[in-house]
């Protein structure tokens, strides 16, 4: 991990919360914090849009950010059930992830419909953390390279720049399998992309890379110590506080 860049410990609930233990854990994550006078990270909880309002409120005056999950690429019209990342700013979220690989699987997103949603964020003014990862066919391919390649290269939006936009490293085969690459594999692909980043933006040295994919506390440290690894992108180990946070503790 670098000392130049600020680590990033983000959550992703994905589809999973209601709003009186969702309130909990920010109450106890909050307390967690406060032991810790000044933390070495950020900390980004991305709970279900339902949820971010509330818990916009609940984290105010922490070091607890709150982010969206996706976001539709217009600021306003006729998109049922979709929500513009406009809406997520003026809920109190300050960050949107995109381009997770089950929108990518589940719902047909392609590079250029991530980096659209990617622009829309920038435009409403939150972080964007854009996801990139390989199937295990096309790590088994020997693509993973390439696919990151193409992946970096058409999902970033022209105007990205590191104040404003984090990569997510998450290879789709290691995402809520219990699987991980190795800290060598890790290490490569990231490598890759922050090579990526240095041709396509002034200030590459600058963006954190996170990794994610089955991270918990049992393994966070050891990957959280490979170069170019900037924090984590966590799925089920950050619902519950008490699994959450063994995983900020490697970094602050």
């Amino acid at each position: 991990m670098s000392q130049q860049r600020r680590p990033l410990i983000a959550g992703n609930w994905k589809m999973n919360g209601l709003a009186a233990a969702a309130a909990e854990e920010i109450a106890e994550l909050r307390r967690l914090l406060k032991e810790k006078e000044t933390p070495a990270c950020d900390v980004l909880i991305c709970p279900p849009a339902t949820l971010i309002a509330a818990l916009a409120a609940a984290a105010r005056g922490s070091s607890i950010a709150i982010g969206g999950q996706d976001c539709h690429a217009n600021a306003s019209g006729a998109h049922t059930g979709d929500i513009a990342a406009e809406m997520l700013k003026d809920a109190g979220a300050t960050h949107c992830i995109v381009g997770h690989s089950e929108r990518r699987a589940d719902h047909g997103e392609t590079n250029a419909i991530v980096k659209a949603k990617a622009e829309a964020a920038l435009r409403a003014g939150l972080t964007v953390l854009v996801c990139v990862g390989e199937t295990l066919a096309e790590r088994d391919g020997g693509k993973t390279l390439s696919v990151i390649s193409d992946q970096v290269k058409n999902s970033l939006p022209q105007v990205a720049s590191a104040a404003t936009t984090v990569i997510a490293y998450e290879p789709v085969w290691a995402i809520g399998t219990g699987k991980t690459p190795t800290p060598e594999d890790v290490a490569a692909v990231h490598a890759h992309i922050r090579a990526e980043l240095k041709a396509l933006m002034n200030d590459s040295e600058a963006v954190r890379i996170l990794y994610g994919g089955s991270v918990k506390g049992s393994n966070a440290a050891e990957l959280m110590a490979v170069e170019n690894v900037d924090g984590a992108l966590v799925g089920g180990a950050s619902l519950k506080a008490a699994d959450f946070w063994p995983i900020i503790e490697t970094v602050i």
